[in-house]
């Protein structure tokens, strides 16, 4: 009776360490990203068409391209709104599975996580206040006071001062504030990209985009450093969607649809 109680115990002990290494495997595994039934994509829902709410959801170019890029995959999406910044940051920690946002391309960012190919060509405009506008021209911007979003390419640009010599760079980020304090002549110009300046000033008829091109920019989506296989799988999505023109279509019905 003794060595059966024995024998029992150690049955039970070896089920209760497998229960907890098979425990810390899971763990893992949701982690890994990889192997998980959800696809996780951080994004930045201030920045219409590319990504915005409609209703409590959110919409976007880059939304419709997530959504493509979990059907490949056969996984579930998970959409995580946050600051632009953050989410540049959970990909490089792998809280997310990838990025998509308007993500520009440059060597700093390369540094520290890896980019599909390029879906988006994009231009830079700059917004100025309709009635008061302290900037006359795209090459207007030294001694000014220029918005733009907090680590958006803009951002990167308008600090180089090789490009200009603003007085100063206000970082915001939301466009939607940016635009407030542009109303209220608190900053004299936003630099940011032209579908979502128009977005901008159509639902504030105080502001007007200048006519000209800052500079121009492409998009690409951010996965973590080194993770090859989801880039690879991105890639082939990102490639399919371009050849049978679906991202000038999802372009198309975004910009109509607001």
């Amino acid at each position: 009776m003794m060595k059966m109680k024995k024998v029992l115990s150690l049955v039970l002990v070896c089920a209760a360490v497998f229960s907890i290494t098979a425990c810390g495997k899971k763990e893992e595994t949701k982690d890994d990203g990889n192997t998980s039934e959800t696809l996780i994509v951080g994004t930045e829902a201030g920045f219409a068409p590319y990504e915005y709410m409609k209703g409590n959801e959110v919409v976007g170019i880059d939304m419709d391209i997530s959504k493509a890029i979990a059907e490949e995959l056969g996984k579930e999406l998970e959409i995580k709104n946050m600051d632009f910044d953050g989410a540049l940051l959970a990909v490089q920690q792998g809280k997310v599975d990838f990025v998509a946002a308007g993500v520009s391309i440059n060597p700093e960012r390369q540094d520290v996580m890896d980019f599909s190919h390029e879906y988006v060509n994009s231009t830079e405009v700059v917004v100025v206040n309709k009635e008061n506008p302290m900037v006359s021209s795209v090459e207007d911007l030294n001694g000014k006071i220029v918005a733009v979003q907090q680590g958006n390419i803009a951002d990167i640009w308008v600090s180089n001062t090789d490009n200009c010599e603003v007085k100063e760079v206000k970082r915001y980020t939301k466009f939607a504030q940016a635009a407030e304090d542009l109303k209220n002549s608190k900053v004299d110009c936003i630099v940011m990209d032209q579908f979502p300046a128009e977005e901008l000033v159509a639902a504030n008829p105080e502001l007007v985009v200048l006519d000209g091109t800052l500079f121009e920019d492409k998009y690409a989506i951010a996965v973590k450093k080194g993770n090859k296989e989801l880039l690879d799988q991105i890639n082939t999505v990102i490639d399919k969607l371009i050849e049978e023109g679906k991202i000038e279509e999802f372009t198309a019905n975004h910009v109509q649809s607001k």
